[in-house]
């Protein structure tokens, strides 16, 4: 008889029953360390440590062995420890208000994201957050991102983030980087929840913003065709029609936000899509788009449309200027093709070697590319990082443009210091200097560079000292 095809379901009942085959043989592996380090486990469950950033032996997400405790405690470790184990999830009381999430509202949810209510967030996501450097660091005004797909969403934050420090409502004067470098944890949160802020509202449908946070509850009943995750199912949609109040509720509520275990991306991204509402992102991107995230090399990574979602408050595809309502040759499209109709504070540079060297390069349009504020997300190579300037006026005044300081921080942990970069746009073309150098085409054309050169067409660049590493 031939076999009949596994239906979805029973793949997604197949992947669980392997993600806890898994566990189960990571548990014994620690066990058996454990018993040959005869290592004493103690109850420290008020100091938990969670496998959230690299560990000190290279392995991602505290996969590798764990390190032996302090001087103080040596060899103890927590005895609720874990591999991949994340801490508890923050919750509020159902008590203080907000709108219960619906079955309907998480289906949708779900589908809008991934195109499948059976598909979840992986743990890369589940573990990110929003977290900064030290305060009154040479990066305190810094956010830590690591690999994954969520770091594209860090990275615009931080761009707002950089935009509220600098450039603030208060600030009509140009900042200096001295002034990203002596901010306090106060300050931090200030600016990251302003940066939130400001994003949801202009991702708003109308006048009225959510914010979505976790409480203790369950607020429905699961079905069949939707798979449990223990976080979607417990959202309350806090909604809001004035931009300060959002931003007081935000800090009231910060550490939603920035604190390890909080899902503090996933939150953020849910609140986004919710204040744009279901109905306006199917227009956005109309029927260009099944979904907002796609899988890539095993992890969720964000679409253009999410991006520009957070850049202008639009979930437009496309990076063009305008809508495009005819094709090449002059025929009207069925659906109109959605690009940026308006300039917005945080632009975008793209470059990506493959595409260029293929003759295929997405060319990014002057609304993104020429920002109200010297700031830009750069997705070059398909990681993202922020470029900006402390000059308020170098994009509207044309002289400002012919030698001037940028300034890049990728969020990776072996940057530890922000790299100064001088652009000239008026001495001899950049190729004339490439000529005399041979070698690594990666030494002799940095990617960083030829991202700056789509805004400044034959800009020499001088690193001043640092020797090129993106």
């Amino acid at each position: 008889m031939e076999a009949q095809p596994a239906t979805t379901k029973e793949h997604g009942l197949d992947a669980d029953l392997d993600v806890i085959a898994s566990k189960i043989s990571e548990l014994e592996k620690w066990k058996d360390i454990f018993s040959a380090g005869r290592l004493e486990l103690v109850d420290t469950d008020n100091q938990q440590k969670y496998p959230d950033k690299k560990s000190e032996d290279g392995n991602e997400d505290g996969t590798g062995a764990p390190q032996t405790g302090s001087n103080k405690n040596p060899g103890h470790f927590p005895s609720t420890y874990s591999p991949y184990s994340l801490p508890k999830p923050l919750s509020i009381s159902s008590d203080l208000g907000g709108l219960p999430i619906t079955l309907e509202m998480a289906m949708e949810l779900r589908k809008i994201l991934f195109g499948s209510a059976f598909h979840t967030f992986n743990y890369e996501w589940k573990k990110s957050y929003f977290s900064f450097h030290e305060p009154y660091s040479e990066l305190s005004y810094a956010l830590q991102a690591e690999r994954g797909g969520a770091r594209a969403i860090q990275m615009v934050v931080q761009a707002h983030v950089i935009k509220q420090i600098l450039f603030g409502t208060s600030k009509e004067e140009n900042s200096s980087l001295q002034s990203l470098q002596a901010v306090s944890q106060k300050e931090q949160e200030k600016a990251l929840a302003a940066a939130l802020a400001d994003i949801l509202w202009a991702a708003r449908d109308g006048e009225e913003v959510t914010v979505c946070l976790v409480t203790t509850d369950i607020c429905f009943t699961p079905s069949r065709d939707y798979k449990v995750d223990n976080f979607t199912e417990k959202l309350l949609l806090f909604n809001f029609c004035d931009k300060d109040a959002i931003q007081t509720f935000i800090v009231d509520h910060i550490h939603f936000f920035k604190t390890e275990g909080s899902h503090g991306v996933i939150l953020f991204l849910y609140s986004a899509l919710f204040s744009r509402t279901f109905k306006r992102l199917q227009e956005d991107f109309g029927c260009t788009v099944p979904h907002l995230l796609k899988l890539n090399l095993g992890n969720f990574t964000c679409r253009q449309a999410v991006l520009n979602l957070m850049l202008t408050g639009r979930a437009s595809p496309y990076v063009f200027n305008g809508d495009l309502q005819y094709d090449e040759q002059g025929g009207q499209l069925m659906v109109p093709m959605h690009g940026i109709l308006n300039r917005s504070d945080v632009g975008y540079l793209y470059w990506n070697r493959e595409e260029m060297e293929q003759g295929r390069l997405s060319q990014v349009g002057s609304m993104l590319k020429t920002p109200r504020l010297p700031i830009w997300l750069c997705n070059i190579n398909g990681t993202f990082s922020v470029l900006y300037s402390t000059n308020r006026s170098l994009l509207s005044d044309w002289k400002m443009e012919h030698l001037f300081d940028l300034h890049f921080y990728n969020g990776q942990q072996s940057q530890n210091k922000t790299v100064t970069l001088t652009i000239d746009t008026q001495s001899h073309h950049w190729e004339e200097r490439q000529q005399e150098d041979e070698g690594d085409i990666e030494k002799r054309f940095p990617s960083l560079e030829m991202t700056i050169r789509t805004k400044w067409d034959g800009a020499v660049i001088d690193w001043h000292g640092t020797v090129p590493f993106f």
